[in-house]
């Protein structure tokens, strides 16, 4: 009962946040920028501005789907993002932009958040088959894995995504930090819609604030669970 209380709760917080950063990108999407300039120009001239000429500007399906592949060193953006001339299109692309300015200068929170991708993979795979074991009751029917040990195991992961979680957090906020201080210092904006770009990226950050704090919960969750079989 516990478990489903967190995550309705923050099921709930997700969605309130989800559909007010939705609604403020729309609002703001309505609002022409001053200069004109569409996201990707905006963000190919950040890049530019900071020395990096080994990324590429592309534009992805969906909404709200923008993101920065180190991988392949691509700012991808949607349409509305890619070809959108507003405030909201601006601080999107720039934010993208400042993840490409992170992995260009070997920003650390960066860099470990990166290292931590593939120990999450693996964790994700693991939880999945431990709650699949407890679904069909193999801990006690073939003695697999003691009840103890698999709540050791779901601590072990659930601490790996909580740290990813966090470690996003400055990761994040960081690139926000970097975008807005850009696109006013290159008076891509003016006060006016530099406001409007703060708002929105503000709201944005507080999406990873709230899945920091559900993995957070979950896992003391867990932990009182064990403390309390522990007791026993």
């Amino acid at each position: 009962m516990g478990l489903f209380v967190i995550i309705i709760v923050f099921m709930i917080a997700s969605l309130v946040v989800s559909t007010r950063l939705k609604n403020k990108f729309k609002k703001y999407s309505k609002i022409p920028l001053s200069t004109g300039l569409t996201g990707k120009e905006i963000a190919q001239l950040m890049l530019a501005d900071h020395g990096i000429n080994d990324v590429s500007v592309t534009s992805v399906q969906g909404q709200l789907t923008d993101h920065y592949n180190p991988a392949n060193k691509t700012v991808n953006l949607s349409p509305e993002v890619y070809n959108g001339r507003s405030a909201a299109a601006a601080a999107v692309a720039a934010h993208e932009c400042g993840h490409a300015v992170q992995h260009a200068t070997a920003y650390s929170f960066l860099e470990f958040r990166s290292a931590m991708v593939p120990i999450q993979n693996v964790s994700a795979k693991i939880i999945n088959v431990v709650f699949m074991l407890m679904f069909f009751g193999a801990f006690f029917i073939q003695g697999i894995i003691a009840p103890q040990m698999a709540i050791l195991v779901i601590i072990g992961c659930y601490g790996v995504f909580t740290l990813f979680a966090f470690i996003t957090l400055p990761v994040e906020y960081d690139a926000s930090k970097r975008a807005l201080a850009w696109i006013q210092d290159r008076n891509i904006v003016n006060q006016g819609e530099h406001k409007m770009a703060k708002d929105a990226l503000d709201t944005a950050a507080q999406t990873y604030l709230i899945a920091a704090l559900s993995s957070l919960a979950t896992l003391l969750y867990w932990v009182m669970i064990f403390l309390g079989g522990s007791r026993d």
